[in-house]
């Protein structure tokens, strides 16, 4: 596969960016010519048979084995939480998410939309609605609870204990919100949070038990009148472990940040995502992220932040302290490079990760060739999805040689592609995880993904 390498920046430190490529849509068997050698996934069945789409509830642990969650778009059954042991190649079943928070009869905590985040043998993370009402069209958190069931109470902050096994449930969203955003600041305790649909920021502190809520990051949220106070929400956060302040993205392209006894987030000043090379964008509308960056993590040993904009899948390098954004490379697939298009997946891909030795892993998708045409999809959808069916790739990237690889489509061994990719975890021997589409017994579901890395 193609390399890339790029000038080396005076301050760099070993490093390494892997993307992988995220598919949706059908499965259907035509392979794109590039992959020429593609790598093989294999596909679990954890047990439920209406496990839908998942975005983001995927991670290793210090235990080396692998913590997801399954969705659920049912009103009566919850986000269903599972570890997988690389040393048996078995799953297990931990905690139906409704049932760990001690919720009956309510519509459920159908999912859970963050990373697991460990720090002293506990597991953190927040769980959201998974059950929708269409309203004007849009899916909105329902105004009307199915008979015998009562409106949806709000996500929670919990904890898992790896060794008891037991879930704490610390904090409840106000508002009746899902919790669909969350990053953790270890140094300090605190558990930083966006809602949705309208996007209020939430601190809780472990230490005291408190959580504050600080008002909403943007207009109405997803929850507003497209083209007037509708905004779409930032699926990703950082903290800079320095000082605990915690960075969020906003539509419109600015850079927000929050550190504990602050009475409200403020705007970063002097710098901003409105970059020409990531696209212009309505930032009233919907269908995509707008400038928000997709997914962003902090890299200690630049004392920086790496991020990918959804939709141009540039990757870019962010200095909160210098204040600046800087474009490092394009990382979508070889193919999507070739053919200059966007990310078929409007929002972009969350299957983005700094991994080992400094590596980041990012799983992005790539055009499908028949008969030496690329297959086009729509050009514009109502809310973030695919816009056709498309390839998954492996893509990565080293940051201090800025040296970038595709390494190629993924496939499972019976030829078929995996789709909906929007997570991703790595083991302690290299291997990639995710949470993707396959058919099982007739029926299309997500469930958990190996791929093996050579």
């Amino acid at each position: 596969m193609k390399k890339t390498i790029l000038s080396k920046p005076a301050a760099a430190v070993v490093g390494i960016l892997i993307v992988v490529a995220g598919c949706t849509g059908p499965a259907n068997r035509a392979v794109a010519p590039e992959a020429e050698q593609p790598l093989t996934a294999k596909h679990y069945y954890s047990g439920i048979a209406d496990a839908h789409d998942t975005y983001n509830a995927i991670s290793a642990a210090g235990d080396g084995k692998i913590y997801y969650v399954l969705s659920s778009a049912r009103h009566d059954v919850g986000g269903q939480f599972y570890v997988y042991d690389p040393a048996t190649d078995r799953t297990k079943f931990i905690a139906d998410l409704s049932e760990a928070v001690g919720e009956k009869n309510a519509i459920a905590q159908g999912k859970s939309h963050v990373e697991f985040y460990e720090h002293n043998g506990k597991l953190y993370f927040a769980t959201h609605v998974g059950y929708y009402e269409m309203i004007e069209g849009a899916e909105s958190l329902p105004q009307h609870a199915p008979e015998g069931y009562a409106l949806y109470p709000g996500g929670h902050f919990t904890a898992y204990d790896m060794q008891s096994g037991k879930i704490e449930d610390l904090a409840l969203a106000p508002y009746g919100e899902g919790i669909i955003t969350m990053t953790m600041d270890k140094t300090h305790g605190h558990l930083f949070g966006i809602t949705w649909p309208k996007g209020y920021f939430l601190d809780y502190d472990l230490n005291s038990g408190q959580l504050k809520e600080l008002g909403l990051i943007s207009e109405q949220g997803e929850a507003g009148v497209i083209g007037k106070d509708y905004r779409v929400i930032c699926r990703s956060m950082f903290v800079d472990p320095r000082d605990g302040t915690a960075y969020y993205s906003v539509a419109e392209g600015d850079i927000f940040y929050y550190r504990p006894g602050m009475e409200a987030p403020q705007k970063l000043d002097d710098v901003d995502l409105r970059l020409d090379y990531f696209g212009t964008y309505d930032y009233t509308g919907a269908g995509s992220m707008s400038y928000n960056w997709r997914k962003i993590f902090w890299y200690e040993p630049e004392n920086v932040a790496y991020g990918v904009h959804g939709n141009s899948g540039y990757l870019f390098r962010f200095d909160p302290k210098a204040k600046t954004v800087e474009i490092v490379e394009r990382i979508v697939s070889e193919p999507s490079k070739k053919s200059g298009m966007y990310d078929q997946f409007s929002y972009g891909y969350l299957g983005y990760m700094l991994g080992k030795d400094h590596t980041i892993y990012y799983l992005t998708g790539g055009p499908i060739y028949r008969d030496g045409q690329r297959v086009k999809g729509v050009d514009k959808i109502a809310m973030g999805a695919a816009r056709g069916l498309e390839n998954l790739h492996l893509v990565t990237f080293n940051i201090p040689k800025r040296e970038y690889r595709d390494h190629g489509a993924i496939f499972y061994a019976d030829g078929e592609r995996p789709t909906y990719v929007n997570s991703i975890a790595q083991d302690q021997a290299g291997n990639v995880y995710t949470l993707a589409r396959f058919m099982h017994e007739g029926k299309e579901i997500e469930d958990l993904v190996k791929i093996t890395f050579p």
